[in-house]
């Protein structure tokens, strides 16, 4: 009887040790799942940090304001500036006064843009501007067409960037699209003390472009601080015949200007 209740003992000591270890073995699986569930979640927590810190990488790139660049005019072939890139250097800084001058403009403008040319004379007058500094803009963003409309979804002469015009107001309309693109413009004059080179930069690439300078702008930035100060440096020497209007034109501005005859009868 001793040895059978010994014996006993020893079973349901024996059945006790494998229970024993069956709860261990499984308190040990829950570990080791809470340990690898916790392992995926701070993986998911990393991928999703990374994706924040480039999302806002991708949102501080620098946009383009007011105007979107007449090489984004939709429908017509981009201009191709790369070619003159090679063996420019602008320096931002040494531009003349944007001090408004007597007469009406250059005549290196296109017969697209000499069109508005009583116009300029007024909008530029309203902020004590050179015309001339007006109708470059005007030039090289619509090439004087009133409906021109980019990729982009600018708009106007001015191809101004439809969140800079107030609820009612029509962003196609010659004299509300002026003064909003050149009010924008006189607000770069203003940020960089006057600079016209970086001026043209910020209507381009926005109010950080005109705080920066050439290695830090887009290479659409660059293209078109190239064709503005050009053409005002020819302007300023008093040329008849503009060598930057020619190449702006060979580049792909010809199509714009063509675009912009047809829609003004001309």
């Amino acid at each position: 009887m001793a040895k059978f209740m010994s014996s006993k003992r020893h079973g349901r000591n024996e059945t006790d040790r494998v229970h024993r270890g069956k709860f261990k073995n499984k308190g040990v699986s829950v570990i080791e799942r809470k340990v690898m569930v916790s392992i995926n979640f701070r993986m998911l927590l990393m991928l999703a940090s990374a994706f924040t810190v480039l999302f806002l990488l991708m949102a501080a790139q620098p946009k383009s304001e007011a105007g979107s660049v007449g090489n984004r005019i939709a429908g017509e072939e981009q201009i191709q500036t790369s070619e003159i890139l090679v063996g420019l250097e602008h320096t931002p800084g040494d531009e003349a006064s944007a001090a408004p001058i007597q007469g009406g403009i250059s005549p290196v403008f296109t017969d697209e843009v000499r069109y508005w040319e009583q116009d300029i004379l007024t909008w530029a007058a309203e902020y004590d501007l050179d015309p001339n500094l007006v109708a470059i803009i005007m030039q090289v963003e619509s090439c004087g067409d009133p409906q021109a409309v980019s990729i982009a979804g600018a708009q106007g002469l001015f191809q101004v960037m439809p969140f800079h015009f107030v609820e009612g107001e029509d962003s196609l309309d010659p004299d509300t699209n002026a003064r909003r693109g050149v009010r924008y413009f006189v607000d770069r004059l203003s940020q960089t003390g006057g600079d016209i080179g970086l001026s043209y930069a910020g209507y381009n690439g926005g109010h950080v472009a005109a705080g920066s300078s050439w290695d830090n702008w887009a290479h659409e930035t660059q293209r078109y601080y190239i064709w503005t100060t050009g053409l005002y440096g020819d302007i300023q020497s008093n040329l008849d015949h503009s060598p930057t209007m020619e190449q702006w034109l060979q580049a792909g501005g010809a199509s714009l200007c063509r675009q912009a005859a047809t829609r003004l009868g001309i």
